[in-house]
């Protein structure tokens, strides 16, 4: 059984935005706004993603700038071989290099001794076609560049000559074929008038940045110029070479985003278990890891709400202990009367004296089972507190019913309950079957004070003096009133003061003890007083309980 106290205490630390019996805690809005700002309300799941994506936002980004490099490149090349073939084109259409007047044609002995004297090739290739598209000179030949790849080195005499492998041979072949009619499609498409620019793969299968642009003489086409640039593939290598210091920097994000989870996640997990394993095995009382607590995401959340439901299992744990060290003193008592009672019975000698050990006898036992019944209930709330869901209970029906009940059953000599205020709906959160336990225990207990002709009060009514709990549910008796110095102590497990003339054995102690704790577990307060006259004197006791309406639970 959890006591007040723990109870206050586990509301304390409830996590902002959690409930306790359906109403939001002062946290919530709090809660909500975290949510918002950060990663479904999650620390570690923000810090998480952002690693992430921070890693793979470097990659992309790295590529992403290295494409439009690649693309920039190209493009620069492109422009620049098409400048330079425009300006050949010209020169090639306009000085003189044309025979045949009025029908023009390309001379390819002059248009090759120009290129040889007026173009030098440095990392780049010249091919100039006829009208027919026929090559007429290619750089490569009417300079000292010498295509191709470098030979192998020369061999020792006598070695075998190796023969090229036919698949091999067949690949160049094919490869070679695709060059030229790409070629020759370029070529064509210039034949037409339209200059072209575009990527391709050679002959050697490099791939080349070529441009092809007719050349004319006035609007008459007399040929094709082909320039390429072949160093395509080295810019490429050299554009991976760059992609390394991204990817790099994307791997140490990666890892260092591991790192962290390491630190900030998995050991204090592991930190909470080791503790949680403390205090399984009992070397511990509660978890308690303050670097921990401290922390402001869900680490520090679980470790606080750890610390917490092991507090409050301990603070439960004491309780228990001290109602068990109650109990055994309350039926210590009926007990030690029992036996001795037992032990005199041999030695009575009158009918009248053992009568009367009978009587005791029989109060004794009426005592003791009363006992064991209040205190196997009192041990099954927290088990039924904790297992009922709280739904919404009309606490003005809930009274009427009871009072009703209690009219039906009135027996001669008894006080009569009566309703007094309070018939509208009035809705709190709770289980009906133990809010209908406190008032039938008040209810009972103002009936025992209650002298002959006096009667039992109850009301319900709304009061502003506490905002948080404003519906009071009152319970008035005509009685003798209770000590100014036990107002709380009649509250207090196996507290009794009766009035002379009540039955012996007939009250425990637990009814009022019950009911306080079943009132804090739904939000509530209790507490007792004193009705008193204009002048001063006590006219009955009167107990109070206030509870919030359903949906303000604190």
């Amino acid at each position: 059984m959890a006591s007040v106290t723990a109870i206050a205490k586990a509301d304390r630390n409830d996590p902002p935005g959690d409930t306790v019996a359906g109403e939001a805690a002062p946290g919530k809005a709090a809660r909500l706004r975290r949510r918002l700002v950060h990663f479904g309300g999650s620390r570690l799941g923000a810090l998480i993603l952002a690693l992430n994506l921070l890693s793979l936002l470097i990659l992309f980004g790295g590529a992403l700038a290295l494409n439009e490099w690649k693309r920039g490149l190209v493009e620069a090349k492109q422009e620049s071989l098409s400048v330079q073939a425009e300006l050949l084109s010209n020169v090639l259409g306009q000085l003189g290099i044309t025979r045949g007047e009025p029908r023009p044609e390309l001379d390819a002995i002059q248009a090759s001794k120009w290129l040889r004297d007026n173009f030098i090739p440095t990392g780049q290739r010249a091919r100039l076609y006829d009208i027919d598209g026929l090559p007429v000179t290619d750089s490569y030949f009417v300079t000292e560049a010498i295509p191709g790849e470098a030979l192998p080195p020369a061999r020792p005499a006598g070695t075998p000559v190796t023969r090229p492998d036919a698949a091999v041979t067949r690949r160049t072949t094919e490869r070679q074929d695709r060059a030229a009619a790409a070629l020759t499609h370029e070529v064509d498409l210039a034949l037409a008038g339209q200059p072209q620019a575009g990527v391709r793969v050679s002959e050697s299968g490099d791939r080349v940045v070529s441009v092809s642009v007719p050349i004319r003489h006035v609007e008459k086409v007399l040929g094709v110029l082909t320039l390429e640039a072949g160093d395509v593939d080295a810019i490429l290598a050299a554009q991976r070479r760059a992609l390394m210091p991204f990817a790099l920097v994307a791997l140490v994000v990666s890892l260092l985003s591991s790192l962290l989870l390491h630190l900030f996640v998995a050991r204090p997990v592991l930190r909470l278990a080791a503790a949680a394993d403390q205090v399984r095995l009992q070397r511990a009382r509660a978890i308690s890891l303050p670097d921990l607590e401290g922390r402001r995401d869900e680490i520090g959340d679980l470790a606080r709400s750890l610390e917490t439901m092991t507090e409050t299992l301990s603070d439960r744990m004491d309780a228990i202990e001290r109602f068990a060290a109650d109990v055994s003193h309350e039926i210590k008592n009926p007990l030690t009367s029992i036996r001795s009672a037992l032990e005199t019975l041999p030695l009575v000698k009158t009918e009248a004296q053992r009568e009367r050990l009978t009587t005791l006898l029989q109060q004794d036992v009426r005592r003791l089972d009363r006992l064991i019944t209040d205190i196997s209930n009192a041990s099954r709330l927290d088990a039924e507190l904790s297992r009922d869901r709280p739904r919404p209970v009309d606490v003005a029906t809930l009274l009427s019913d009871i009072v009703s009940v209690y009219a039906a059953s009135l027996k001669p000599g008894e006080a009569p309950v009566r309703l007094t205020a309070g018939t509208e709906p009035a809705m709190v959160s709770g289980r009906d079957g133990p809010m209908g336990q406190v008032f039938r225990n008040l209810i009972d207990n103002a009936r025992s004070f209650s002298p002959a002709g006096g009667e039992v009060r109850v009301s319900l009514a709304r009061d502003g003096a506490d905002p948080q709990r404003p519906l009071v549910v009152r319970v008035e008796d005509d009685g003798p009133g209770i000590p100014d110095d036990n107002l709380e102590t009649v509250f207090e497990r196996f507290y009794t003061s009766r009035p002379k003339g009540t039955a012996f054995g007939s009250n425990s102690g637990l009814g009022l003890s019950i009911v306080r704790q079943i009132v804090a577990a739904h939000g509530g307060s209790v507490r007792a007083e004193n009705r008193t006259g204009p002048d001063g004197t006590v006219l009955g006791a009167r107990f109070e309980v206030a509870l919030p309406l359903a949906g303000r639970q604190t």
